[in-house]
């Protein structure tokens, strides 16, 4: 019952209404119920939180119905002890369907939580839709991150001179392979360490490609793995990964992985880098630049 002295039913039945009962009868008959939500005081009808379609099958609907004990305090409000932030969001939900779903991700799981525990199907399931949207959201917002910048490809023979203008405006790192420029076999363990290599290309590109330009060389240079570092309009170093091995009746290419001496002359790149870096394409390139590679 509502309370110890008079239950629901006996209410609902036109039983007299003391000071201390939730139930209050305005001039039209209709009967309120007074609610005290963790300390936050609430009014409404009690065919709102028993008879509406919204409220079916919820632990309001329960609770106001006779199905299950509730207390009440001194002055006669129902006492629910859960927060009551969003418990005006809930009646309002249970008058008119209507259902403001928070944009604050923690309001909205805070309100998912309520919803949960009033047994609300629909705010549940609203809620739920929201986090996951929010989520996909951030996982795109990630991948956008991430992957927004295209690091340029050489696929023709480019004269150096532009790598030096380039470097002119923004340091550059320059990475060529061609696994295929070879008179020889290879060692053992080299296509190993050329991929890892271009795996420490794209790491060092992904990492630092807002001061650094790098640009992949596939052009079919010569080099069959090879760094190069330019900065204000000169070569800075060139690292060769390969060498020439003799073995007893053959010779055979080794690619080799220098992880760090490459990281040292990356670094030492990063000391060119102009106080403002100019704008750059999608490619990756410097406008000026763009369209205009001299070949």
């Amino acid at each position: 019952g509502i309370n110890a002295e008079y239950g629901v039913e006996g209410i609902m039945s036109e039983a007299p209404i003391i000071e201390t009962s939730p139930i209050r009868i305005d001039n039209g008959g209709k009967k309120y119920v007074r609610i005290n939500v963790g300390g936050s005081l609430f009014q409404t009808t009690l065919q709102t939180l028993v008879s509406s379609r919204q409220t079916q099958g919820s632990m309001l609907q329960r609770m106001f119905s006779g199905t299950v004990d509730i207390l009440t305090d001194s002055e006669g409000y129902v006492l629910i002890d859960r927060d009551g932030k969003h418990f005006g969001t809930v009646l309002n939900y249970l008058r008119d369907g209507t259902i403001r779903i928070p944009t604050n991700k923690q309001e909205l799981n805070e309100l998912l939580k309520e919803a949960q525990f009033y047994l609300l199907e629909e705010i549940t399931r609203q809620c739920q839709m929201a986090i996951d949207k929010d989520t996909l959201d951030s996982t795109d917002a990630l991948l956008h991150d991430t992957f927004k910048f295209t690091i340029p490809v050489l696929t023709r023979a480019t004269q150096e001179k532009f790598f030096l203008q380039l470097s002119r405006k923004i340091p550059v790192i320059r990475f060529a392979y061609n696994r295929g420029n070879n008179k020889y076999s290879y060692t053992e363990k080299s296509d190993n360490t050329l991929l890892c290599n271009i795996e420490l290309f794209d790491k060092l590109s992904s990492q630092h490609h807002h001061r650094l330009c790098f640009i992949r060389d596939l052009s079919g240079r010569n080099e069959i793995c090879c760094w190069t570092f330019y900065g204000d309009g000169r070569m800075l170093s060139e690292i060769s990964c390969t060498s020439i091995m003799y073995a007893t009746e053959r010779k055979q290419t080794k690619i080799e992985f220098p992880e760090a001496k490459i990281l040292e002359e990356t670094l030492n790149c990063t000391l060119y880098q102009t106080s403002e870096s100019p704008e750059t394409s999608a490619e990756g390139f410097p406008k000026h630049y763009e369209d205009n590679a001299p070949m």
